[in-house]
């Protein structure tokens, strides 16, 4: 791997968030600091990288207001990147709210047959101890281990796949859980140990995906809805009528829907809307009964569920 480069896509949130005073982890704004301020920060990145570091600012956003534009323009740049053969690997820093999401969407539309890393930090670049530089060379380690490949987020030393990964925490540094399949493994002392194979890469499936979002500038119009105590259909008929064309319901335990919202969901995907029920709980998925009037998610989660069917509804 000798000469060939690891390019860092900075899209902004809390590892380049600042903060008035130094020990407020809390009262920060995100995505002040760029990408080669913040990559100068840490010592011995260039020299874990074992090669040259290209830093580019694809956006500067909180990950709160993440958009399928921006995502887009990020996985155009990430499959001109894995194209190219001087490049090894790809590191992306991101906010923490919505990096789940981000990981599903580019592993959905890259050939990720090099590493493709997410990381991120949940303390600002001022705090008295910021988590984002320990992150970021847990990132380089895992873009430069022997056969690493797909697209993966690696957080407090700990390795997920993108399918699994959820923000499960909003304050603690180790925010990030894969629930019950597990992480993919760990980084110590700037080594990986897998203890999973690495990510499954979607070689017949993401060229035709990249193809599609490449000039997107209009996306389906995809809602979550929530299952809960005393719900009603008010919500999906007015989504309905407004012209909504997916909803993902977030329901309780193994799929279940509360009865009014159910017939409201049935009533949708009667007048053509792609209805899909996931599960509110954090861990397993929805098994399937023969007859479900409503298809599963496959076991993801409500926000990649969502994702997924804004893809798929593209055509």
């Amino acid at each position: 791997m000798s000469g060939q480069k690891i390019i860092v896509l900075a899209t902004g949130g809390t590892i380049a968030g600042t903060a008035t005073t130094p020990g407020d982890n809390i009262g920060y704004t995100a995505a002040q600091v760029g990408v080669n301020q913040l990559l100068a920060a840490v010592p011995g990145l260039y020299a874990a990288a074992g090669g040259s570091l290209q830093a580019e600012q694809v956006a500067q956003l909180d990950s709160k207001d993440m958009d399928f534009d921006v995502l887009a323009a990020l996985a155009r740049r990430c499959a001109t990147a894995l194209a190219d053969p001087g490049v090894r690997a790809i590191v992306i820093t991101h906010g923490t709210d919505t990096l789940e999401e981000t990981a599903w969407f580019l592993h959905t539309v890259l050939c990720a047959q090099k590493p493709v890393v997410l990381t991120c930090a949940m303390r600002p670049a001022t705090a008295l101890a910021p988590d984002g530089p320990q992150n970021l060379l847990d990132a380089i380690a895992v873009a430069t281990a022997e056969g690493a490949r797909g697209v993966v987020v690696v957080a407090a030393g700990v390795v997920h796949g993108a399918q699994r990964v959820q923000k499960v925490h909003p304050y603690r540094v180790d925010a990030f859980s894969s629930g019950d399949a597990g992480p993919l493994g760990w980084v110590e002392e700037g080594r990986v140990r897998l203890v999973q194979d690495w990510p499954a890469v979607l070689v017949d499936q993401a060229p035709f995906a990249i193809e599609k979002i490449a000039s997107r500038t209009n996306w389906p119009w995809v809602e979550l809805v929530v299952s809960h105590a005393g719900a009603s259909g008010a919500l999906v008929d007015a989504l309905v009528r407004d012209g909504v064309r997916g909803i993902v319901a977030a329901a309780t335990g193994n799929g279940t829907l509360h009865h009014a919202l159910e017939a409201a969901l049935l009533r949708a995907q009667s007048a053509g809307v792609r209805v899909v029920r996931s599960t509110r709980c954090p861990q397993g998925q929805v098994l399937p009964r023969p007859g479900d009037a409503i298809p599963d998610s496959g076991g993801l989660s409500p926000v990649k569920a969502r994702i997924s069917m804004v893809l798929d509804l593209l055509g």
